[in-house]
């Protein structure tokens, strides 16, 4: 099927992601609008919390409905499903979490206090009040001054303090980082080391203040990434290119659902997870019908641990999306850079500290990508008098969002194939975290410095990335298995041939969550995800092979290691655990300050059933990064991630139907 024209309409009659839900379509997973937010934020204030000083919300998103209420209501059923929120809010030192059931008069139905161990994420709004402390702190005063500093040049900022064995400390606490700006924006490249801060968000105060030792601060020279500080001599300068669709942009999007080429999908955005894909499904070619893929798909977690166990870099092992909102760190995106010329870009919005709606501009973006690479191809030159070439273009669509957790940028992409393939993507790029460190060249150095010198008195730290995703698959139907398809090395034994030996398949269905643990590569194997209640006309089940592209590293550090227990599913790359909507985040709801205890490693334990049953894949994209000296002052993208392919899902390669440009 070929792309559909879309007339050249303005994007804002396109999308209006944020400010409104289009009143052309009405969804159960659409995210909570502005007017919803700001409603749910009266509600609160106006209960029984309103009395509290210290009301702060840390999490508003819609609650959503119960996924078999959702698939009814998608098969023609759609009698009016009930709108909730989720809300997690702090009053008084306590964690509250609340519904607010927005269909019916906006009222309050439950309000339950967790009393567990973790906290919920940090504010962004308490954030920037903590790293304002030290300025009028007056030992940290000192201590710039004593480096030969101006205050003026100094930036702090929050970074959360995990947990190392402590008992149950009852305080919201972070350290504070801080760098020097002075001739360069790239302050990350200039920390202020031996320096220790730490806050309590809740009392808002310094409660602990340590200076080790003082150590050069790195020099800015070379550090500025703008263009305007750039001098000769200069590389070399590529000439720009343009993405040119005469007949207009082959997508559409009305509400929030994605329609193009032979897909269909809702696009959502959550404070937490950043993009949401829900309900995609792939239209058959022969009888045009719609089956499904995948019911809900998103970034789950991001771990990412630092390998220097000092005093004032041992507690940096962020757990971004917990701690921090994945979401809440989309940046602006930037046409021509981020993304097309002819991309649509949307808005995304959250809540607040206050409870008020908070608009992130170019959150989004969604454009088709034409790469000038065949989807298929081939040539025959066997046919006597003749040369048969045939081939299709490749193109696909592209689902955008960029991360940028403080110095770190993070490039996520959902890829959509008309071969009914989903590739998703991974690109880190941004600043590495350094340490400043009294050596100029590798020669000084006599011992683990963990790091890399990367430049002078510059330690490029070494750490790992961990990306999970949440893959809820529907393929061809809710119920699923698991198939780890192994490649036996068969000995050929009876003479009958000159060969010694050859490999086979065995298929291994998963029973139970125990036989859903997977570390790649450890042998060769296909991952399938099959229906066993559907076959092929030849039959087969029909399936989906997870692919890796790349990025599979585990985690080095030892299981007893704190850290490791807080993010014990790093340890293999895939898990699949029976459905359970409560299970969505790999490291607990809970992240800040956690302790392992509820978990995808956890809920992995409860050994569930899995064959035919409703199941979720859990896949952790890793990198290893060991810093070089390219990476600095900017690191230039490092990519990696996976595919979801189809396998016996169609009865044919369904491009072969694709009429040629």
């Amino acid at each position: 099927m070929l792309p559909m024209a879309l007339p050249n309409l303005p994007t804002l009659l396109l999308f209006l992601f944020c400010l409104s839900r289009s009143s052309a379509r009405y969804h159960p997973l659409d995210p909570l609008t502005p007017s919803e937010i700001s409603t749910i934020c009266r509600t609160i204030k106006s209960s029984h919390l309103a009395s509290s000083k210290s009301l702060a919300f840390h999490y508003v998103g819609l609650d959503e409905p119960d996924k078999p209420d959702v698939l009814a209501w998608q098969s023609g059923r759609r009698a009016a499903l009930h709108r909730r929120a989720f809300v997690i809010a702090r009053a008084d030192g306590q964690t509250h979490e609340l519904y607010i059931d927005i269909s019916n008069n906006n009222s309050i139905t439950s309000d339950k206090i967790y009393d567990g161990f973790g906290y919920p994420r940090v504010n962004v709004e308490e954030q920037a009040a903590a790293s304002a402390l030290p300025f009028n702190h007056t030992p940290f005063v000192e201590s710039v001054r004593k480096r030969g500093l101006e205050l003026k040049e100094v930036v702090c900022l929050a970074s959360t303090v995990g947990w190392f064995g402590e008992g149950r400390q009852g305080r919201r606490l972070v350290n504070l980082l801080c760098f020097v700006t002075g001739d360069t924006v790239n302050l990350y490249t200039r920390p202020l080391e031996g320096v220790t801060i730490l806050v309590d968000l809740d009392a808002m105060e310094i409660v602990a203040y340590k200076d080790r030792k003082v150590v050069p601060v790195p020099k800015a020279a070379g550090t500025d990434y703008r263009a305007s500080k750039q001098e000769p001599p200069f590389g070399p300068q590529t000439k720009p290119g343009v993405v040119v669709q005469p007949q207009g942009k082959g997508f559409t999007i009305d509400g929030h659902i994605v329609s193009w080429s032979n897909w269909v999908f809702h696009l959502s955005f959550d404070a937490r997870a950043g993009v949401i894909i829900s309900l995609a499904s792939v239209q058959e070619t022969e009888n045009w019908t719609h089956r499904s893929v995948l019911y809900r798909g998103h970034v789950s977690e991001l771990f990412v641990p630092y390998m220097n166990p000092s005093e004032e870099w041992y507690y940096r092992t962020f757990f971004d999306a917990g701690e921090y909102g994945f979401g809440l760190c989309a940046s602006p995106l930037e046409p021509m850079m981020d993304c097309p010329a002819d991309a649509t870009f949307m808005d995304a919005c959250y809540a607040g500290q206050d409870g008020k709606p908070v608009v992130i501009p170019n959150a989004l973006c969604v454009f088709e990508r034409y790469a000038g690479d065949p989807s298929w191809r081939h040539s025959e030159f066997e046919i006597p008098g003749k040369v048969v070439t045939e081939g299709r273009a490749d193109a696909s669509l592209v689902v955008r969002m960029v991360g940028t957790i403080a110095n770190y940028d993070y490039v996520m992409d959902w890829e959509f194939k008309i071969s009914g393939s989903i590739k998703l993507g991974v690109q880190t790029t941004g600043v590495v975290q350094v340490k400043a460190t009294p050596y100029a060249h590798v020669d000084q150095i006599t011992e683990d410095e963990h790091g890399t010198l990367v430049a002078e008195n510059t330690m490029g730290v070494y750490h790992d990335h961990y990306i999970t995703y949440y893959l809820d698959l529907d393929i061809d139907g809710s119920n699923n298995s698991f198939v780890n398809s192994k490649l036996k090395t068969v000995r050929v034994t009876d003479g009958g041939t000159p060969r010694k030996s050859y490999w086979t398949v065995v298929g291994e269905t998963a029973k139970t969550e125990a036989d859903g643990r997977v570390a790649l590569g450890s042998e060769p194997a296909y991952q399938l995800v099959v229906n066993p209640n559907k076959r092929t006309k030849l039959g087969n089940n029909v399936g989906y092979r997870l692919i890796s592209n790349g990025a599979t590293a585990t985690s080095l550090l030892s299981d007893d290691d704190y850290p490791q227990i807080r993010a014990s599913y790093t340890k293999k790359q895939l898990w699949v655990t029976a459905y359970n909507k409560s299970e969505r985040w790999a490291a607990g709801l809970y992240t800040d300050q956690s302790r392992g205890d509820d978990n995808l490693a956890v809920w992995s334990q409860r050994n569930r059933v899995i064959e035919d049953r409703d199941i979720v894949l859990w896949y952790t994209v890793g990198f290893h990064h060991i810093p070089c000296q390219e990476d600095f002052p900017l690191m230039p993208t490092l990519a990696g991630g996976f595919e979801l392919r189809p396998y016996n899902f169609f009865e044919s390669n369904p491009l072969i139907k694709i009429r040629p440009h």
